[in-house]
């Protein structure tokens, strides 16, 4: 969500802002239905001040025993004006939300200008690839031979984009989890939060998935939504929260299923398990002070990154350009891991800096320690990492010739000491 009194004084800045991201103009529009509500409150409090006045009139020509008859008809035509400009605010402030609601947060002034994907710009590469003496499979071919990934089995029950993971894969899942939790938790201070995994509208709309991306979403048929991502519940825990100063920045970590329902990705990754419906994600989340954002945008993709160097995976970072930005973010890094079966890179975690676009549409804010009032919080959120992602990226890294797959020795203690799949 945006400041309405930002965009008053900012109107160039704000409809600039939104061309970067290929959106209409939009200040104009947002500044007349500003102008009517404000106008329709002056004329409210003035209805108000009068029949109030009136009123007290009433009683004062009462108790001198006079007539007050002309006064309550007006205290009554006052009355009705009054419910009358209420109803009109309500419409004028249910339109304004909606107009502000549709509307994608700024962006930071260095994400680089482009339309689409093509135009990210990568920072750096870390990690050498592994080099096989052989032709190295896909994580699905792998999994299949090992007869520990069951695609047609999901199929018979869910249908596309699930799979029934068996025997060493299932528990290198679960320890995945286990050991990424024990990362952020031992060694970067989050604290662990297990939340539920079903959200009402309020929650989704806070963190920016409705109303622009229902199609995305599962929902029940009670009218509750299944979360896409750790992010909504857990940066929902500070909604309309006033946090000490000393308090942020707030750290939490949460390892839970995401489900998404695919809506725009008709024909790609069809195969395996890049793209699902079902996943398991470990998910960063910062509540931040906002004049630290930008440093904790950077704390945090390094703890994602830590994840990957200590399983000893080749990676890569991009900043997202202006067009590939997510609809609530103001930047973001997306890590990308190299997948030799593929022979190319794949996003494997986006961080992103959403600034206080997530804390206005929560009503997320911080008591400053000195002054008076309240600010908003900024919000971060980062994979760290993909569940599913990162058990393709070992299988397709860590493969051998003989079909077998060699364990990070970071994850042998979460797999019972276990150093070889076959």
């Amino acid at each position: 969500m945006h400041d309405v009194k930002w965009i008053r004084e900012n109107p160039e800045a704000f409809d600039a802002g939104l061309d970067r991201r290929g959106e209409s103009a939009c200040a104009a529009k947002v500044l007349e239905l500003d102008v009517a509500r404000r106008a329709n409150e002056t004329e409210l409090q003035d209805l108000q001040a009068r029949r109030n006045d009136a009123s007290k009139e009433i009683g004062a020509v009462k108790s001198k025993g006079g007539d007050a008859d002309v006064l309550i008809a007006e205290v009554a035509e006052l009355k009705s004006k009054v419910q009358a400009g209420e109803e009109q605010a309500r419409k004028l402030g249910e339109q304004l939300n909606t107009l502000l609601g549709g509307l994608p947060n700024l962006l930071a002034e260095d994400v680089p200008e482009g339309i689409d994907e093509s135009a990210n710009v990568e920072i750096e590469r870390v990690g050498e690839p592994p080099q096989f003496d052989f032709e190295p499979k896909q994580h699905f071919e792998i999994g299949e031979s090992l007869g520990q990934m069951d695609f047609e089995s999901a199929g018979r029950m869910s249908g596309a984009r699930f799979v029934v993971l068996k025997g060493a894969l299932a528990r290198l899942e679960r320890a995945l989890g286990q050991f990424m939790l024990d990362l952020h938790t031992t060694e970067f201070g989050y604290t662990e939060i297990s939340p539920p995994t079903m959200v009402r509208d309020d929650a989704a709309f806070g963190t920016g998935q409705l109303p622009k991306f229902a199609d995305d979403l599962f929902c029940t048929t009670n009218g509750m939504w299944l979360i896409p991502t750790a992010e909504v519940p857990v940066t929902n825990l500070v909604r309309e929260q006033i946090l000490d100063e000393d308090a942020l920045p707030v750290r939490y970590v949460a390892h839970t299923l995401c489900y998404r329902a695919e809506a725009g990705s008709a024909g790609k990754d069809t195969r395996g398990m890049i793209r699902q419906h079902q996943f398991w994600k470990v998910e960063l989340v910062s509540i931040s002070h906002p004049d630290q954002s930008v440093d904790e945008h950077e704390r945090l993709t390094g703890h994602a990154r830590a994840v990957l160097e200590k399983l000893g995976l080749s990676y890569r970072v991009m900043t997202l350009c202006a067009g590939d930005t997510g609809f609530s973010a103001r930047k973001t890094y997306d890590l990308e891991v190299w997948l030799p079966g593929q022979n190319t890179y794949r996003e494997i975690s986006s961080c992103s800096n959403f600034g206080d676009f997530q804390a206005r549409r929560m009503s997320a804010r911080f008591r400053p320690s000195e002054g008076k009032g309240t600010r908003f919080v900024h919000t971060l959120n980062g994979s760290g990492l993909a569940v599913g992602r990162t058990l393709v990226a070992i299988l397709e890294n860590y493969q051998r010739a003989d079909g077998s797959v060699a364990i990070p020795p970071a994850l042998q203690p979460y797999m019972g000491g276990l150093e070889v799949i076959s």
